[in-house]
């Protein structure tokens, strides 16, 4: 029968292996390259690279809160998308019962649709009513003048 197995032998080379990989990432590549690399102090190189195309203007744009609402719905409806596909995978699995319950769902998602729709959540901008009441008040302003 064997003795005890000593764990201070088995981990030495594991330490070993550590230093060597460290020693050559930081002390071979990462120093032959800033050795080798080049060094030069153009007025570009301090600037933003996207792509090729050379930035203009500020990176704080500010964008609409629509724009984030609308992002908001999408995620809501193609998540529910995700459940309706995986029920049409599962169709003869679950029979009726599911069809059913798929269908209440469904018909829930119209009405939060038609609620977002009637509330105005869906519009980005003025259309119908609001713009001719916009125009309205435009042009009463003017005859004022």
């Amino acid at each position: 029968m064997n003795g005890p197995i000593d764990h201070s032998n088995l981990i030495w080379p594991l330490l070993v292996y550590t230093t060597l990989v460290l020693l050559l990432v930081l002390g071979v590549m990462l120093g032959v390259a800033y050795l080798l690399g080049q060094r030069h102090k153009d007025r570009a190189t301090g600037e933003t690279f996207e792509s090729g195309i050379v930035g203009t203007g500020s990176a704080q744009i500010r964008f609409s809160a629509h724009f984030y609402l609308i992002a908001m719905f999408f995620v809501i409806f193609d998540l529910e998308a995700v459940f309706i596909v995986a029920w049409a995978v599962a169709f003869k699995e679950l029979g009726w019962m599911g069809y059913t319950a798929v269908s209440i769902f469904i018909g829930i998602l119209l009405v939060v649709l038609i609620y977002e729709w009637r509330v105005g959540a869906l519009d980005f901008g003025l259309s119908g009513k609001k713009l001719l009441k916009r125009y309205k008040e435009l042009n009463k302003g003017l005859d004022e003048i």
